[in-house]
This record gives structure tokens, sequence and C-alpha cells, in this order.
């Protein structure tokens, strides 16, 4: 964490990215996403910022610490128990320029892999057109595994979606060097902001020929 820190404190890479959607899911190391989120805000203080946390994310971070450093409400994936008006999914499709999800557990690279659409948030991964960066961390054992390696292919055949692997890390359950951490952010948004402009020019190139 330390190295991760010290990342943050340097030069922040180019990032054309104007509203940005920040995803937080259940693996340990979303413990340091309020760290993060305080990178983004400061590092790009023109991006416009919405961040969302999974129901098992909340196991290790708490909604009201994002919130103070988010400065605005901390969405949670779940389907509202009272009326709405619209729909969150849509807005959650349509709004962002890019997305990114950080960390991002084995679980959830399977559930958007196989196209399971059963929260706000996987309803909009599945439709959006917006460019979506996934930062997996992983077990011991993850990366080697066969479905793992199957999802992230499946990922890697969609086009407005990149998967960052993660970096070898400290496993809290065994005390060794054996678990996959997600990649630190700011070498998360490179990748994220080269599949950005790659679909922007790809857009700008249709549009010409219409």
């Amino acid at each position: 964490m330390a190295e991760a820190t010290k990342m943050a404190a340097g030069p922040a890479p180019a990032f054309g990215a104007r509203r940005v959607l920040f995803v937080g899911t259940g693996a340990i190391g979303v413990m340091f996403m309020p760290m993060w989120v305080n990178w983004l805000r400061t590092a790009y203080p023109d991006v416009e910022l919405r961040t969302m946390v999974t129901r098992s994310a909340e196991r290790f971070v708490t909604r009201t610490a994002l919130t103070a450093f988010a400065g605005d409400e901390v969405l949670r994936d779940a389907w509202p128990e009272a009326p709405e008006v619209g729909a969150r999914h849509v807005e959650l499709a349509q709004w962002p320029d890019a997305i990114v999800v950080h960390p991002a557990t084995f679980h959830f690279v399977s559930r958007l892999a196989l196209g399971v659409a059963d929260t706000p948030l996987m309803l909009a991964l599945q439709c959006t057109r917006a460019p979506i960066a996934v930062a997996p961390a992983l077990p011991p054992g993850g990366v080697e595994s066969f479905a793992y390696q199957q999802h992230v292919a499946a990922l890697e055949r969609r086009p407005n979606v990149a998967v960052v692997p993660p970096q070898p890390g400290f496993s809290v359950t065994t005390g060794q060097m054996d678990a996959s951490v997600a990649t630190p952010l700011p070498e998360v948004i490179p990748t994220l902001e080269h599949l950005r402009a790659r679909l922007v020019a790809g857009a700008a190139e249709r549009g010409a020929r219409a």
C-alpha cells in the first residue's frame, strides 16, 4: 500500500473523460477506495465523479466514509425499495463517459462476463457504450483459475471493456504473497483513457462515413 500511496502523490496520467463512474466491489482492497476517490478529485478537478459500491463492498468500507471524500451521495448497487422517477440503470448507462471498477472481485468479473443483469449497476454495465476498465482483485489461485481466464477472455472480446491484470499481493488469509491485488488506480487510468480515446475515434470515423 505504501507503493500505491507514492503513486497517488506523483503526477497524474493524462485523462480526457469528464464524467466518471467509480465502482467498488467486495474485495478487501475496497477499504482504500476513499483514498482513490480523493486522488481522483484532486488529480482531475474538472471531472464530475460519481461513486457506487456493491452490497458486499460495504463489509469493508462505509458509504459514510466515502461520502466525506466524494462530496456527494454514494450510490448502493441495489434496486430501490421506494418508487423512483426515471430508471437508475438507464442513467448509470448513459451518464458516464468512463467507468472504472476497482477493485473487482472474482464474482463480479464472472457476473459481468456472463451477462448477468440483476442489479442496477450490472444492467447498466451490460447496456452502456462507455469504456469500462475492470481491475480485478483475486484470492490465491484466482489468476490461474480456468473459469477466471475464460471470463477475462470473454470480457476482452467486448469493444468497450478492458481488464487490467492484477498484481501479486499479500493475502491476509494465508499471510503470504500469494494473492492478486488490484493494480493501483494511477496505473489503471492510462488503460481506461486509451480505450476511451479509441472508442471516441471510432465513433467519429463512423460519423464521417455516414
